[in-house]
């Protein structure tokens, strides 16, 4: 068999997949570990069949920005390495790479996952900012919910790193056991339409078929928090409805996983 998108958008037309999967399940195996790293305050690394992505939190004490004197920030990153695909390159972050980090800090952000104001310290002068870095290993395709199982795998994991109390200095090399303040759960998964079919966790293979895609970060009651559409093709409102729907059957699944391997 000839693979292409052609063969790609048949085979979805009859409900079908090159790897004989359904069109709505994920990749196996699914594995998450945290605390790999002991340079971060807190990590975790995700795969989803051969995708494997890691993420690193990184806690600092900056100033807060002066429209927000009393709270901290949140930053996330992402690194597509030359290493997970040959169609990376070394050097500044291409469109894929700004695209995963913009919809993961999303997903978050407009959560508001972590409570900002536990974050500051003094008020216009010192607060805790969160720096989330997202580092590709193998790119095999859906690398959106990869990461964002990462991110909220590795913050969930992270903990404060010992302050000096009369120098303020960090001691980076010992933590304590206060976890982020975070009040809500964001995850999302990401819907393809390919041939008038919906599927979720593409092949790289697949990736390259897609007509459009939508990415819905849900927390644990099923709130949106953020939509993020992808690829040239219109969308129908009963389509988005169905992505949408199908969107938070998958996240209740991947959250499901989660829990599983932070409970082990």
């Amino acid at each position: 068999m000839i693979i292409n998108k052609e063969t790609i958008a048949e085979l979805a037309k009859d409900n079908k997949r090159l790897d004989n999967r359904s069109l709505t399940d994920f990749r196996q195996p699914i594995k998450i570990e945290t605390d790999l790293s002991w340079t971060a305050e807190g990590s975790a690394r995700v795969q989803i069949g051969s995708t494997v992505v890691m993420a690193g939190v990184k806690l600092s004490l900056e100033k807060p920005y002066n429209d927000t004197p009393d709270e901290g920030g949140i930053m996330v990153n992402a690194e597509l390495t030359p290493l997970s695909s040959p169609e990376y390159e070394v050097g500044a972050p291409g469109i894929k790479a700004i695209e995963v980090s913009r919809v993961t800090d999303r997903g978050i952000r407009e959560a508001k996952a972590l409570d900002m104001k536990k974050l500051c310290i003094e008020p216009g002068e010192k607060a805790w900012f969160v720096t989330v870095d997202i580092v590709t290993i193998n790119d095999d395709g859906n690398l959106f919910d990869a990461s964002g199982l990462a991110v909220l795998a590795a913050l969930k994991s992270a903990r404060f790193p010992v302050v000096d109390p009369e120098t303020g200095s960090i001691d980076y090399k010992h933590k304590t056991d206060v976890a982020l303040p975070l009040t809500k759960e964001p995850l999302p998964v990401t819907v393809y339409k390919i041939n008038g079919r919906l599927l979720i966790d593409p092949t790289q293979e697949e990736e390259k078929a897609y007509d459009a895609r939508l990415t819905v970060a849900s927390d644990t009651k099923g709130t949106i928090s953020a939509l993020q559409k992808g690829g040239d093709a219109p969308l129908t409102i009963a389509e988005i409805s169905s992505m949408v729907e199908l969107a938070l059957e998958k996240a209740r699944f991947l959250r499901s996983e989660l829990n599983k391997f932070l409970a082990d």
